[in-house]
């Protein structure tokens, strides 16, 4: 699985300089609303450094990190929900995505107009949520009418429109599909309406360069995570060694992408595990939690269909032992079956028979 992330945020908020910065990519960045129109797509490696250890082992002819999709779009403003700024365009770009991380602008440059001519993070807050919320209540008006007709034909059709309407009515108190407790069936019921207030929320908060130890307000319950716009701009335009010893200078422990990453899998329960050899060492998200047949679903479905067993080494053992041989030779390459609840960092091959 790839995780794919919607960036949001109000016009000059730094939204998309940043992006250009996490991806590489290059962009329209303007300090004016609405510079761009068409969403920025960007492919970004996850950050890793066991990769790299793993390939000093097996000398693999590639190596293929997991991957993040960066979808940025335009700046909203509010009435984006009823189309204010093109803003249900924007919103439409994003319902696919697993998370939605919201650039929060704290730096304080007066050359970069601010579409509310003040810098106020909280209420920057306020207004992408109310315009999400919205946008969600006009889905749930257009769908509830054809729930209402479903319901009559079908049973299952009546605890869809029932989940619809209590989170309509949830949405109206002002509260996000998130945060209203839904059981796992109440969420596999509306699943298809892609509702954006249900996906959970990462937020950004995009600093001044001096800035970076700066103690930040929590929004939602999280401390955004704080990254200069600035300095990762800088970052993108170095050599590795040369970032890093920028990154040092500056104090800096880890580049912005690789914090972002890091909280977005932490918030959304993911982590990696790998296959490694003399063709590839490759990294997997997965679920945490999932079993070994899921995580072998993820490079091919007929792995999961047909499983018979894993091969597994830790990542500890893999390193510390010189790879599978040194595993198998100490006695700590298992044998796991379709009960084994995979590990961060397990080394794994699959056997399967379809």
């Amino acid at each position: 699985m790839s995780l794919s992330i919607g960036i949001v945020g109000l016009p000059n908020v730094g939204k998309s300089s940043l992006f250009t910065a996490l991806t590489k990519k290059t962009g329209l960045a303007a300090n004016y609303p609405f510079a761009t129109i068409d969403p920025n797509v960007g492919m970004v490696p996850v950050p890793d450094t066991r990769l790299e250890e793993l390939a000093k082992i097996d000398h693999p002819a590639k190596i293929i990190p997991a991957t993040v999709e960066f979808v940025d779009i335009a700046g909203l403003v509010a009435g984006a929900s009823q189309g204010e700024g093109l803003g249900n365009k924007f919103l439409a770009n994003i319902r696919e995505t697993d998370a939605i991380c919201e650039v929060v602008r704290f730096f304080s440059d007066p050359n970069v107009e601010h579409v509310s001519k003040k810098v106020d993070p909280q209420s920057d807050v306020d207004t992408i949520k109310t315009e999400l919320i919205l946008a969600d209540m006009a889905t749930l008006e257009k769908a509830i009418p054809r729930l209402e007709k479903e319901a009559k034909r079908d049973k299952d059709g009546v605890f869809k429109l029932e989940t619809a309407k209590k989170v309509y009515a949830g949405l109206e108190e002002e509260h996000r599909a998130l945060t209203l407790g839904l059981s796992d069936d109440e969420k596999a019921a509306i699943k298809d309406l892609c509702l954006l207030t249900m996906k959970p929320m990462l937020y950004i908060a995009n600093v001044d360069e001096d800035k970076m130890d700066m103690e930040l307000p929590e929004i939602d319950g999280q401390i955004p995570v704080p990254i200069s716009a600035k300095i990762e701009a800088d970052l993108s335009e170095l050599e590795p060694d040369e970032a890093a010893m920028f990154m040092e200078e500056l104090g800096i422990k880890e580049s912005g992408l690789s914090r972002l990453i890091h909280e977005a899998y932490r918030l959304l329960g993911l982590q990696s595990y790998f296959t490694s050899g003399p063709d590839e060492t490759r990294a997997w998200t997965i679920p945490v939690g999932a079993k070994a047949p899921q995580a072998a679903g993820v490079i091919h479905t007929d792995f999961e269909r047909g499983f018979i067993k894993a091969e597994t080494a830790s990542y500890e053992d893999y390193v510390r032992l010189g790879g599978e041989k040194g595993c198998r030779d100490a006695g700590r390459l298992r044998q796991e079956g379709k009960e084994y609840v995979v590990q961060d960092g397990d080394i794994m091959h699959f056997k399967f028979n379809v």
